[in-house]
């Protein structure tokens, strides 16, 4: 069978490609149709995956608009050289694709803020696919899946950390350590949304660095660290997963990271515009199980944030609720495998419900 699988992002990456090798020793017939943008070809690269660029983009927020219809025409030429029997990917650029080559899709979904999106793509795909804490109905061909789209990685069943990560930091054995991730607000979904502001991000860094020595991760590159103790997260993209279960704590007003954290038991406060009674489905259940601190306020997200490093029982405590709630994930790399071996018909496919 010839399947093609659509990354778009470095996490789209993480999420296909413990499928994408199992499908290939499988003797499947695999292309990964790739967007060079931020460390995705990294990734690919370092996972010695099958794949094509189609295009790249800058974090700028109209980057990808402009060159939206090149895209296009890219995506749609590969895929028919290609001719695919069964499309992957999150969203438009795989279910369209599908369409206009004739070619049925299976799409994962994890974010309730894509309207256009989902009316789109729940039209086209043969079938979309959902964690449970997904809050929103896309029809008939919607099934849902008790974890989230990070489970195709971070399950217990195909992850286990490498310590040695500390090394390539510069970490000694026991060095506590903090993560800190702040967004770009560069991509289509964070047109009008904002994160922790430049002063409160300074307070943040200034406060944690009294702790625990700081390592920061940029995504805008317009923070000067110069005066503050805290330093670059400098480590290959693929040995970021293994860094998060090192660290003592995460704070991020990025998404993807955070539910990271949470499934390998790493606390984690998160801020930004996102969060409230409207936020994402994931990030509820996940504040509920006790594994992340969503705080809108960025002032009291710092003090949270300071509250949990202080507090020498957090990591003990939140190694626990992680161990218990992973317990009844579903591994989602299996799920991915048999809805290929199933051209996308997810009525049978074990782990899902309608």
């Amino acid at each position: 069978m010839r399947l093609a699988f659509f990354t778009n992002t470095p996490a789209h990456v993480h999420l296909y490609r413990n499928a994408v090798e199992r499908l290939d020793d499988a003797g499947h017939d695999v292309r990964v149709f790739a967007r060079d943008y931020g460390c995705t070809t990294a990734l690919l690269d370092y996972h010695d995956l099958p794949y094509q660029l189609y295009g790249e983009v800058s974090h700028s927020q109209f980057s990808l608009a402009r060159e939206l219809p090149k895209h296009a025409l890219r995506m749609y030429r590969a895929a028919t050289a290609f001719d695919p029997d069964l499309v992957f990917g999150m969203g438009l650029f795989a279910t369209v694709t599908g369409r206009l080559t004739g070619t049925p899709s299976a799409i994962v979904v994890d974010s309730e803020p894509d309207p256009i999106d989902h009316a789109i793509s729940g039209r086209l795909a043969r079938s979309l696919v959902s964690p449970r804490a997904f809050r929103k109905d896309l029809g008939a061909n919607h099934y849902r899946f008790q974890g989230f789209k990070e489970c195709a990685y971070l399950h217990p069943e195909v992850f286990e950390a490498d310590p040695s990560v500390r090394e390539d930091l510069g970490l000694e054995s026991d060095e506590r350590f903090a993560i800190v991730r702040f967004n770009g607000f560069g991509a289509h979904h964070d047109v009008g949304e904002s994160g922790i502001p430049a002063e409160r991000r300074r307070d943040l860094l200034r406060r944690l660095g009294e702790r625990a020595t700081v390592l920061v991760s940029d995504e805008g590159g317009d923070l000067d660290l110069a005066d503050l103790p805290a330093r670059r997260f400098d480590v290959a993209p693929a040995r970021l997963h293994d860094a998060l279960a090192e660290a003592d704590l995460l704070v991020a007003d990025t998404q993807t990271v955070v539910t990271e954290a949470a499934l390998l038991g790493t606390p984690a406060v998160r801020s930004n515009s996102f969060v409230g009674d409207d936020d994402m489905g994931n990030f509820h259940e996940l504040a509920d199980a006790g594994l992340v601190r969503n705080v809108a306020d960025p002032e009291r997200a710092v003090e949270t944030a300071v509250s949990l490093l202080n507090d020498p029982e957090t990591t003990e405590r939140w190694a626990a609720r992680r161990d218990d709630y992973v317990a009844d994930l579903v591994n989602l790399t299996d799920v991915i495998v048999a809805l290929a071996e199933r051209r996308g018909h997810a009525e049978t496919v074990a782990g899902l419900d309608a």
